[in-house]
Parts: C-alpha cells; sequence; structure tokens
C-alpha cells in the first residue's frame, strides 16, 4: 500500500497494518523513512478523528505529586499554607495565576494543563 492522506476509519486501520510492517526499520534507510511517513499520516487522523482533551488540573498536579512521590506538605511553597493546598486539592478553592506560574516553573505541569476548567464533583 502506498502511502496517503488517511480519509475513512478503513484507510486508517490499513495504515495502521502498515506502520506495523516497517516498526524494526533501520534508521536512516527507505523502510525507516515510510515508518516515519505512516506515522505522520496516522498522528494526523488520530488528531482529527480521536482527539485527547488536555487533563483536569487537579488531576494533573495528583498525578506529578504521584510521579515525584511528593506529599501535599510538598506544594506549600507552590500554592501557600497548608490548608490551602488542603482546599485545592479537594477543589474547594480555584488556582490563582500566581500558583499555575509556581506549579508550572517548579514542578513542570504545563500551563495550559493548570488554566483549565476543573472538573466539577458531585
Amino acid at each position: 500500500m502506498e502511502p496517503k492522506i488517511l480519509k475513512t476509519e478503513k484507510d486508517y486501520k490499513a495504515a495502521l497494518v502498515e506502520l506495523q510492517k516497517h516498526m524494526h526499520s533501520k534508521p536512516g534507510t527507505q523502510r525507516s523513512d515510510r515508518f516515519e511517513l505512516w506515522a505522520k499520516l496516522i498522528e494526523d487522523y488520530e488528531n482529527v478523528h480521536y482527539p485527547v482533551e488536555p487533563p483536569d488540573p487537579i488531576e494533573a498536579i495528583l498525578f506529578r505529586m504521584d510521579q515525584e512521590d511528593l506529599k501535599p506538605k510538598d506544594l506549600e511553597p507552590y500554592l501557600g499554607s497548608k490548608s490551602k493546598v488542603s482546599e485545592i486539592l479537594s477543589r474547594k478553592r480555584t488556582l490563582t495565576l500566581s500558583m499555575i506560574r509556581k506549579l508550572h516553573s517548579g514542578l513542570g505541569i504545563p500551563a495550559e494543563v493548570l488554566l483549565a476548567e476543573p472538573i466539577e464533583t458531585v
């Protein structure tokens, strides 16, 4: 199959098969070039048909805490007092711009994620 713009789910599935064929190709070869081309075509199709929504800001903070083995106390330099940390993590208080900047700078959480509206819990 020749590489082409993927327009249908059938095209997409066929492209996945083609990608698999070139998965273990040696870098710098025509096969590796084909792999990159198929990967780009698949990525473009997925971005349109299967967009990934940014995570909830609080979930992103909790995820980073888990990744870095951080405790709520470790967030105090970014969020303020122990009570503010608790209120943020329990969704009783929203992040301020200053908090967002500190979390982005200190923990590397993307600012666009932290700026998103938090998911409301019932």
